[in-house]
């Protein structure tokens, strides 16, 4: 990775954790940008949002943003809110699942206590037929959000799945391990701020250990989604599963709201499975910083859009 966007990503990231950072952007709200990749406040607006691009022949996976909670009362009102959400999605006839974060159900504070939450969600999302995706957060969250899953496997639910992110140098063992279980992936680059010692630096190396790992994957013949706006991914992907005669109800493309919408709605055309992340709500800062981190010309846009709000 060239090291000016080395640096760049590390100073944005340093950004997403910053409470003060945070109160000022909530403080102007979406003017500065974040209705691009946040597809509202509030649950309504972004059950909307979903039906339009269920109507572009995209699904979606919906998320109520939010981590990092210092209270077990706010993590009780982020279990409530997920609870309400999956039965309106039920309710509207929204063709998606929902993601959602450990940490904003708990897991920082009290482990059992995040379980039965999350257990409480993935129970009722089951009862919809609808899959619950726990993100990975950063290396400290790995192996207990890795060991929820499994045990909520282990209990009989097994609509929920982990993220596995390429730049961790564990992922590929992780993902053996998740591929023995046949339990449903989504493989992404990571957005994460890491130490070299647990993560790739150099581009480079992210990228041929993201191909390595979605070439494992898709041998195995278990479900995955792959996640990524990478279109020389994409293309290696298309090809890859052409060569192998691999079906294409065997896997999916994931994208983010708002982010290279156009080769979402072409890849849907040509028959792909596309789903759309669908993030919504008031603390939308985290995420926000971490889609401006991932490319430069994002801050652009950002700032172009302020400009021509002045």
């Amino acid at each position: 990775m060239d090291i000016g966007i080395r640096v760049f990503r590390s100073i944005i990231l340093g950004l997403a954790g910053n409470r003060a950072a945070a109160a000022l952007s909530r403080k102007y709200g979406m003017k500065l940008g974040a209705s691009r990749f946040v597809a509202g406040q509030t649950r309504e607006e972004a059950l909307s949002k979903a039906l339009q691009l269920n109507e572009q022949k995209l699904c979606v996976t919906m998320d109520h943003l939010g981590e990092g909670v210092r209270t077990e009362a706010e993590a009780d009102g982020y279990q409530a809110e997920y609870l309400a959400l999956i039965q309106a999605i039920k309710e509207r006839g929204v063709k998606g699942n929902v993601s959602l974060k450990p940490t904003q159900m708990g897991l920082a504070l009290n482990g059992e206590h995040a379980y039965a939450r999350i257990r409480s969600i993935v129970d009722a999302a089951a009862g919809c037929n609808m899959f619950v995706r726990l993100d990975m957060e950063d290396s400290p969250y790995t192996d207990r959000t890795l060991s929820m899953i499994k045990r909520l496997h282990g209990e009989g639910l097994r609509n929920a799945g982990p993220v596995i992110q390429a730049y961790l140098r564990r992922s590929e063992h992780d993902l053996r391990s998740l591929s023995s279980a046949r339990i449903n992936v989504r493989l992404v680059k990571g957005a994460y701020k890491e130490p070299a010692r647990l993560a790739f630096p150099e581009r480079s190396d992210v990228d041929a250990n993201f191909k390595r790992l979605i070439r494992a994957r898709l041998d195995s013949g278990v479900y995955t989604a792959v996640a990524t706006h990478d279109e020389a991914i994409i293309d290696w992907v298309k090809t890859y599963v052409k060569r192998r005669g691999i079906l294409r109800s065997a896997f999916e493309f994931q994208m983010l709201y708002g982010i290279r919408t156009p080769l979402q709605l072409s890849l849907a055309e040509q028959g792909y499975t596309v789903r759309s992340y669908v993030p919504y709500g008031t603390m939308w800062y985290p995420y926000f910083v971490r889609r401006l981190a991932e490319r430069p010309a994002n801050v652009g846009f950002i700032v172009r859009s302020l400009l021509k709000r002045n």
